[in-house]
């Protein structure tokens, strides 16, 4: 009888055990809970950032500002502001200062929009875990 006893305190205990890992595993949280994994992918890598963060508080900058504003190189820019202007983030005007060319960029209300909303999202990750 006691060892029936002692079996069933066991089992007990490894259903509650079973409850608390369900209710705080990954696959229990709320659906409305931010997620890193579903940060916009094209903003969140860092050079990317910085450009569209720039361009936010800027109506434009030329890629000669922007490369010094960012310290960093022609190529790195390029590939970069590529993938912003693929996504249809920023927009790129080219036109001729004399005869120098100028490449000037800007963000598209696309862009302040997919910005407004990774910064709502990194805000409520933040706020998730204090």
């Amino acid at each position: 009888m006691a060892g029936r006893a002692r079996a069933t305190q066991h089992d007990e205990r490894e259903r509650k055990t079973q409850n608390v890992k369900r209710k705080t595993s990954p696959e229990s949280r709320d659906s409305s809970e931010p997620r890193a994994t579903t940060l916009d992918r094209v903003i969140h890598e860092r050079m990317r950032l910085a450009i569209v963060s720039a361009l936010a508080v800027n109506d434009s900058l030329t890629f000669t500002d922007l490369k010094r504003l960012l310290g960093t190189t022609d190529g790195n820019l390029s590939v970069h502001a590529r993938k912003l202007e693929d996504a249809r983030y920023i927009a790129c005007e080219k036109s001729f200062e004399g005869r120098m060319p100028k490449t000037e960029f800007s963000l598209t209300a696309a862009g302040r929009k997919a910005f407004e909303k990774y910064l709502s999202h990194m805000e409520a990750l933040i706020k998730a875990v204090r």
